[in-house]
């Protein structure tokens, strides 16, 4: 049978790859590319993402092995019409298997907020956290500790016992506190027990983006016949912070307490931040010591986010001669021991700007003032020494 000259030239010329199977529809001749839109096209080739078989025009033809996903090109198997020409198009050609002609290119998808080019990221949130230590008697001789619960940037260990007691060292899991950030540390020595509590290394006080001041409060608990040994590392208060520091501390009759503070003005060759420190001690119920220092220029009394805020003073006379005289080092040493009831301790002086003074009730007070963090341990240690 001779073929129709006219059937011939309206006849396709066969693709690369060889032709489709009868009744299959025929790749696209140009090549896909990844583009902004769905996830292999582009708006420049014209397609539109809708669902497969959308609106398409009879006699069009899909392009296989598209992807099926919604949203994106047209589903894999969509089938024309075998042989009959476009609608729109000249004779002999061939429409691009797209469905839905003419629409327009899928917008693309706007990313987050958070992660928008351009947008500047919300400050940090301030961090809020509680470490708990609680010391008892083992009834082996020693001291146990059922509860060691780490918070936030104050992570607690265990570390190597001496004697009886339990040691526990608190260790800066990330830079804390900062502006803003409310930590809190509470201990408790239970009846007969005997705790240890240390600290890794100094604590810096850091401004923080918030602008507000950060707060540290330490709650201490010691149960009759217990023992508590309070020696952290200092605390540093670095230029621009703005930290309240709060210590309060419950003592039974015949409990007995060893404290230990040490407050650095600075770090070298810069000016403190503004420091506020209060040591509250109660025993049997009763007022021991209440105090409150407070260092460094900055935010004074009338600072804060409202109406008329800003950097106030500060704590006046804080370098005067009646408090640091020049000095970037401040620390004390309070013992609180039953036995100094009947055996009280006398005032005296100390090596250098050191003064040892007895309290009402069993306890003595050692306070120290020092041009550096090396001094003013020095003195201290001849404190601890001169009370046993």
């Amino acid at each position: 049978m001779t073929p129709d000259p006219a059937a011939a030239a309206r006849a396709e010329p066969p693709w690369e790859g060889g032709p489709a199977a009868s009744g299959e529809a025929r790749p696209h001749p140009t090549p896909r590319t990844s583009g902004p839109g769905s996830a292999r096209e582009s708006p420049a080739n014209g397609r539109a993402p809708g669902a497969s078989g959308s609106n398409a025009v009879p006699g069009t033809k899909a392009t296989p092995g598209t992807s099926g996903t919604s949203g994106t090109s047209g589903t894999s198997g969509t089938r024309g019409i075998p042989g009959t020409p476009g609608t729109s198009g000249t004779p002999g050609t061939r429409a691009p298997g797209t469905v839905g002609t003419k629409a327009t290119p899928a917008t693309p998808a706007t990313p987050a907020t958070s992660t928008t080019p351009g947008t500047p990221r919300a400050p940090a949130t301030a961090v809020q956290a509680t470490a708990r230590i609680l010391a008892e008697v083992d009834g082996r001789g020693g001291t146990a500790l059922p509860v060691l619960v780490g918070g936030g940037p104050l992570a607690l260990r265990r570390t190597r016992a001496m004697g009886g007691e339990a040691r526990v060292t608190v260790v800066g899991a990330m830079s804390a506190p900062l502006g803003g950030d409310r930590l809190a540390l509470e201990a408790t020595a239970g009846p007969g027990a005997r705790l240890y509590v240390g600290s890794a290394a100094a604590t810096i006080a850091l401004p923080g983006r918030s602008g507000r001041p950060a707060h540290y409060e330490i709650r201490l608990t010691v149960a009759d016949g217990a023992t508590l040994y309070w020696l952290p590392e200092p605390l540093i208060s670095a230029q621009g912070s703005d930290l309240r520091m709060t210590t309060r501390v419950e003592l039974a009759p015949t409990a007995r307490l060893v404290l230990r503070e040490e407050q650095i003005l600075g770090r070298t060759g810069e000016s403190p931040g503004h420091l506020t420190a209060r040591l509250t001690v109660h025993r049997a119920g009763r007022p021991l010591l209440d105090q409150e220092l407070s260092y460094g220029p900055g935010p004074g009394p009338g600072s804060g986010s409202g109406p008329g805020s800003g950097p106030g003073p500060g704590a006046l006379g804080w370098d005067g001669g009646a408090v640091l005289g020049g000095h970037r080092a401040v620390g004390q040493l309070l013992v609180v021991d039953p036995s100094y009831a009947t055996s009280p301790l006398a005032p005296r002086a100390l090596t250098g700007t050191a003064v040892l003074t007895p309290l009402t009730g069993p306890a003595a007070l050692a306070t120290v003032v020092a041009p550096d963090a090396i001094h003013l341990r020095r003195a201290l240690d001849e404190a601890a020494a001169a009370v046993g």
